[in-house]
């Protein structure tokens, strides 16, 4: 049995479930989302304790294959149905002498220390706000919002000598010595 899995994922108010085949679309009050699962996987609405949830299943206890999505299937619809109440946020800062981030239109145009400036294209569904050095990404598809903050912070990782690059604001970064000068002998 999967400890995650098995689990109910209780509805609030205000947010409307359905399952067509395999795909499970949740509609709340900052929008819709829908998600195709594995085969293996069954997903039913039903009620837990008088409240409306989505119970996950597996088709066949006994294969590791199948079990192996019970957990990971649940844990995504979790997100689905917290994504549609509240959202997700990512913060970035961006540290360096000349490093400079700017939002025109659904562009983000990154200046990082190359002899050209970044334009990363806003995917739609997900909004970015900037404010002096921090870059915030906001959206309800948990996702996408991890994948744009990933994709943004690669374009220049923080590095351990001046700590300059593009961090989340949670993130430390360990920091090492310079060279050790030579002392005269």
């Amino acid at each position: 049995m999967s400890r995650i899995g098995k689990q109910p994922v209780i509805l609030p108010e205000k947010v409307e479930a359905s399952v067509q085949g395999h795909t499970v679309t949740v509609k709340g009050p900052k929008g819709s989302l829908s998600q195709a699962f594995n085969e293996s996987v069954t997903v039913t609405v039903g009620d837990f304790e008088g409240k409306p949830a989505l119970n996950v299943d597996v088709v066949n206890h006994e294969l590791v294959s199948d079990r192996a999505h019970w957990g990971t299937a649940r844990a995504i619809l979790a997100n689905m149905v917290e994504g549609v109440v509240t959202g997700f946020s990512k913060k970035l800062e961006v540290n360096g002498v000349g490093y400079r981030v700017a939002l025109s239109g659904n562009k983000l145009v990154l200046t990082l220390g190359f002899s050209h400036d970044i334009d990363m294209i806003i995917p739609e569904g997900v909004t970015a706000t900037v404010e002096k050095n921090i870059i915030t990404i906001t959206g309800i598809d948990k996702q996408m919002v991890g994948e744009l903050a990933a994709s943004i912070r690669k374009m220049k990782k923080p590095e351990p000598y001046k700590g300059k690059g593009i961090k989340y604001i949670d993130e430390v970064v360990r920091r090492k010595a310079g060279k050790a000068a030579k002392t005269g002998e």
